[in-house]
C-alpha cells in the first residue's frame, strides 16, 4: 500500500513538474524572410527560427527554393532517390522545402543538410501560429545528428509554404532571403546575455552538448566581460513540491528548505546514486560563486569554477560533493566562507533568498517568454535558437551591439585570451622553480603536469604536480626538501626512479618542505663512549675522547694514543720484525744445508759408477786369478 502511496505521490510530483512548464508563457523567436522573386510573391514574411543548427545571428543569407519532387518530406535520405542540392559555382545557395510530418524537424533538416542543402525551410501542415521546432530528447540515434546540424533552419506557415509550392511548380525561380539582423536587439554598445544551465552532467547527449560549450566558449566570454562588453548572468531552474507532498520521500530526496526547491533525480532512480537536491545544492553554490567574484569586480571568474568542476567533480566519478567543490573554491583563491554563508540553511523552513530570485527570474517578462528548457541563452532579453556552439552564440551576441561599436573580438576570426596570466588558471605551479601546470590554449587553459628538461611531471594538474623518473632530481630537486650551509649541502630527493622525497642521514621530517637536524648527541645515537665527549654539528656531529684517546668513528670507541704506550708499540713492532727476519735466515741455511747434501749424494753415486770411492771395498778380481 506504500510502495502504491509513493508510487502515485511520485507521477503527481512529476505531473505537476510538466504541468508547471506546460503552462509557461514560450515566446517563438523570428525572422525576417524577404522574397525577392518570382515579382508576384514578393514580400517580407515572418518565420520562426530552428532551435538547432546555426542561424547567422548579425547576418543574412540568400538562396533559391527548391521543392524536391519525391521524399517532400524529408524523412529519409535523398540519396535514396538520388537527389542533390548543391549549388553550382557561381549559383545561389539552395534552400529546400520540405513538410512538415512523421518525423522529427531535425532530421529533415539534417537530410537535406546531407545532400548539400545550405538551409532548410519547413512548410507547417496545419493552419496555426508559428511554434519553434526544438531539438527531440537526445537518444543513441539522434545524437548522432543533431550536434552536426550546421545550417540554419525555420518553420514557415502552411499558407506561405502553398504559395512557394505554387510558384515553383510553375516554374519560377523562387528567390528568397533570410534575415537575422533584427532577431537580436541591439540599442547599444554592451550586450546583456543570460545562460539558464544546469550542474547536472549525467542527463544524457544534452548535458554533455552543454559541458562542451561552456568549456569552448569560456575564453570568448572571459574576453567580452574583462572588457566591459557585456554584462553575463547565469541562472538555474529549480522547481517546488506541491504543499500536500512536502513530506514525501520524493520531495525530500530531490527538494531543500522543506519542498521549496526541487530539481529532478539526475539518474532517475530514487533509490540509488545522487539525489536531485544534490543538484540544487551545487547550482546554488554555483550562484553564490557568481554572486562573490561579482563583488570582487570578477565576475569572469564564475566560468573558471564551473569548467573546472564539470572536470575535477563528475556524478560518474563519485567526486560531485562539497569536498570536491571546496577544492576547486580554494584552488581559484575564492572565499569560501562568504560563499557558504550566501547559499544559507538547506534545511531551514524558509525561503532562500538566493533560489526564490531565480523562480521569479523564470517567468518571462516583456518580450522574453517564460524559460522552461534547459540550457536556454538569452541575448538583450530575446531568447537564442539554434545550436549551443561558441561560433553561432558568438554571432548571436555580437549582433547585439549598436552598428559600430562592436568589440574587436566580433571582428576578428580568432578569440585568444591567456587565462594562465589569472591567479595561474587555478593550476599547480611552484613559484620557486618558476614551473606551472597551467597552458594557455584556444579553446581555453587546460591544468596539466609539465615535462621540463625531459623529466615528466606526474599529478592532477590542480593541487599537486611531482618530478618523476631518472633525472627527477635536477629539475628543482624534485620537489623535495634541500638547503646548504657553511659549504655544505644537502637534499631529501632520491634519484633511484621512485617519486618520493626522504630526508638524508643526520635528518629527519617529511621530505618535501623541511627536513630538521638530528641532534645525536641530546638523542643518544652516536658518541656514547664513557670517555667520549658529544658536540652536535648541522647534518652530523663531531666526538673527541678525553685525555690522551683517540676517537674511532666506526666502532664509536676511544683507543689510547699517549707516548709510553706509542714507545711500546714500536718496541713490539721491532721485536716482531726481528723475530721474523731470524726464522726466515734460519729456514734459508736449513734449505742450503739440505740441498747441499742432496747434491753431494748424487755426484757419489755417479762417480760409483767408474771408481770405487776411499768409502768402499775393494772388490775381488775372480776372473783374472782364474786365468793365472
Amino acid at each position: 500500500m506504500m510502495e502504491l502511496q509513493s508510487s502515485a505521490a511520485l507521477r503527481f510530483f512529476l505531473g505537476f513538474l510538466l504541468l508547471s512548464m506546460a503552462n509557461g508563457r514560450f515566446v517563438v523567436e523570428k525572422n525576417s524572410l524577404r522574397v525577392t522573386s518570382p515579382d508576384k510573391i514578393k514580400g517580407t514574411y515572418d518565420s520562426a527560427i530552428g532551435n538547432f543548427g546555426i542561424p547567422q545571428y548579425g547576418g543574412s543569407m540568400a538562396g533559391a527554393v527548391l521543392y524536391p519532387k519525391q521524399n517532400q518530406k524529408g524523412c529519409k535520405e535523398f540519396s535514396e532517390f538520388g537527389i542533390k542540392f548543391e549549388s553550382r559555382p557561381g549559383a545561389l545557395p539552395t534552400f529546400v522545402l520540405v513538410d512538415r510530418g512523421d518525423c522529427f524537424f531535425a532530421l529533415k533538416v539534417w537530410n537535406a543538410q546531407k545532400a548539400g542543402a545550405s538551409a532548410v525551410l519547413v512548410a507547417d501542415d496545419i493552419e496555426e501560429a508559428l511554434i519553434t521546432m526544438d531539438s527531440p530528447e537526445e537518444d543513441g540515434s539522434t545524437a548522432k545528428y543533431i550536434e552536426n546540424i550546421t545550417i540554419p533552419s525555420a518553420l514557415i506557415e502552411k499558407s506561405f509554404g502553398q504559395i512557394l509550392k505554387k510558384a515553383i511548380n510553375a516554374g519560377d525561380m523562387v528567390n528568397v532571403n533570410l534575415d537575422w539582423r533584427e532577431a537580436v536587439p541591439h540599442p547599444d554598445d554592451r550586450v546583456e546575455y543570460q545562460l539558464w544551465t544546469n550542474s547536472n552532467d549525467e542527463c544524457g547527449v544534452k548535458c554533455d552538448m552543454l559541458m562542451e560549450f561552456m568549456k569552448d566558449f569560456r575564453g570568448a566570454a572571459q574576453i567580452l566581460e574583462k572588457g566591459g562588453y557585456t554584462q553575463f548572468t547565469p541562472h538555474y531552474i529549480t522547481w517546488y513540491c506541491p504543499q500536500a507532498f512536502t513530506l514525501s520521500k520524493q520531495c525530500k530526496s530531490q527538494c531543500i528548505n522543506h519542498g521549496r526547491y526541487c530539481a529532478p533525480d539526475p539518474e532517475q532512480d530514487f533509490s540509488s546514486g545522487y539525489d536531485g537536491k544534490d543538484v540544487v545544492l551545487e547550482n546554488l553554490r554555483q550562484l553564490c560563486v557568481f554572486r562573490v567574484v561579482n563583488e570582487t569586480k570578477k565576475p569572469w571568474v564564475w566560468w573558471d569554477y564551473v569548467t573546472d568542476f564539470q572536470i575535477r567533480c563528475p556524478m560518474k566519478e563519485k567526486k560531485y560533493n562539497k569536498e570536491c567543490a571546496d577544492g576547486v573554491i580554494k584552488s581559484l583563491g575564492l572565499d569560501i566562507k562568504k560563499i557558504e554563508k550566501c547559499m544559507g540553511d538547506p534545511n531551514a523552513d524558509s525561503e532562500n533568498t538566493v533560489l526564490k530570485e531565480e523562480q521569479d527570474a523564470q517567468v518571462g517578462k516583456g518580450s522574453r517568454g517564460d524559460v522552461t528548457i534547459l540550457p536556454t541563452l538569452v541575448v538583450n532579453n530575446r531568447q537564442y535558437r539554434g545550436k549551443l556552439e561558441k561560433g553561432a552564440v558568438l554571432k548571436a551576441i555580437c549582433s547585439g551591439f549598436e552598428e559600430t561599436t562592436e568589440p574587436a573580438v566580433c571582428l576578428s576570426t580568432d578569440v585568444e585570451t591567456n587565462e594562465c596570466l589569472d591567479n595561474n588558471g587555478g593550476c599547480w605551479q611552484n613559484k620557486a622553480a618558476n614551473l606551472t601546470a597551467c597552458k594557455d590554449t584556444f579553446r581555453g587553459r587546460v591544468c596539466e603536469c609539465p615535462l621540463v628538461d625531459g623529466v615528466q611531471f606526474k599529478g592532477d594538474g590542480y593541487t599537486t604536480c611531482e618530478a618523476s623518473g631518472p633525472g627527477r632530481c635536477k629539475v628543482n630537486n624534485g620537489g623535495c626538501w634541500h638547503e646548504a650551509r657553511d659549504g655544505h649541502a644537502f637534499t631529501a630527493c632520491t634519484d633511484n626512479g621512485e617519486v618520493q622525497c626522504q630526508c638524508p642521514p643526520g635528518f629527519k621530517g617529511d621530505g618535501v618542505k623541511s627536513c630538521e637536524d638530528i641532534d645525536e648527541c641530546k638523542e643518544r645515537k652516536a658518541c656514547q663512549c664513557p670517555e667520549c665527549s658529544c658536540k652536535n654539528t648541522w647534518g652530523s656531529y663531531d666526538c673527541s675522547c678525553g685525555g690522551n684517546l683517540l676517537y674511532i668513528r666506526d666502532h664509536d670507541t676511544c683507543i689510547s694514543k699517549a707516548s709510553g704506550g706509542g714507545k711500546s708499540a714500536w718496541v713490539a713492532v721491532w721485536v716482531i720484525l726481528l723475530g721474523l727476519a731470524m726464522a726466515a735466515g734460519g729456514a734459508y741455511l736449513v734449505y742450503k744445508y739440505r740441498l747441499r747434501s742432496y747434491m753431494d749424494s748424487e755426484i757419489r753415486a755417479i762417480m760409483a759408477q767408474y771408481m770405487p770411492l776411499d768409502s768402499q771395498a775393494e772388490v775381488p778380481n775372480h776372473v783374472n786369478e782364474e786365468r793365472a
